[in-house]
């Protein structure tokens, strides 16, 4: 089965480029596009789509706002977002991973990232360009000065080690294949993860690891 996919995007010719980008995807259907925020919320209760992937500079409604309505603490049944822009700075990447965001993505990130990106937040993993990565969980540890919180159940040996490959941003599939599991069991070792550390996402399992030192 197809991922259908929801863009929103206030510049016409990226909409139509990420349509036609998306569309020649064999298992990637774009079934909406959104001109702002407002109809994107609008488009994402009557489409229901798999995957929204916002912009966040749009009128309205920016991307930030959008995603925090259909994704953001306290909603039911959130839809899994990839927040897509051209503005590389660390005020939008907190903005949007707080507002329940699932993945963080420069446009100049290539088609392969931006459809690994797409299959990631399909599978409920979460992936952020590289090129922010690094820099955002270590400013974020950096400016950390409360004691990190401690797990519910201490963490088992195997945990460790796929707690560090999340916070390096690795999908489930190259972590199976670094440590040789299946993509299953890493699966329900970060769901494990996620459990013990009272986590809403992979990005704050990782945030975690960096404020405890194991990065």
């Amino acid at each position: 089965m197809s991922i259908r996919v929801l863009i929103a995007d206030d510049q016409t010719i990226v909409r139509t480029g990420l349509t036609m980008l998306l569309n020649t995807q064999p298992d990637i259907e774009v079934v909406g596009a959104a001109a702002d925020g407002r109809e994107a919320v609008r488009l994402a209760h009557q489409l229901r789509p798999d995957v929204g992937l916002f912009d966040i500079r749009m009128p309205l409604m920016d991307g930030i706002e959008a995603t925090r309505r259909l994704a953001g603490p306290g909603v039911a049944d959130p839809l899994p977002i990839v927040v897509i822009t051209t503005f590389d700075l660390d005020e939008y990447v907190h903005g949007a991973l707080k507002a329940g965001a699932r993945g963080f993505l420069l446009k100049d990130a290539g088609p392969a990232l931006l459809t690994q990106a797409i299959h990631a937040a399909a599978d409920g993993d979460a992936l952020i360009a590289p090129s922010v990565t690094v820099r955002l969980l270590a400013a974020f540890a950096h400016a950390q000065t409360a004691t990190p919180r401690q797990p519910l159940e201490p963490l088992t040996a195997r945990e460790e080690e796929v707690l560090v490959p999340v916070a390096q941003g690795r999908t489930n599939n190259e972590i199976a294949g670094e440590l040789f599991i299946t993509p299953s069991t890493v699966k329900a070792h970060v769901a494990s993860l996620m459990r013990k550390l009272g986590a809403r996402n992979r990005v704050e399992v990782a945030m975690w690891a960096h404020e405890t030192g194991r990065i």
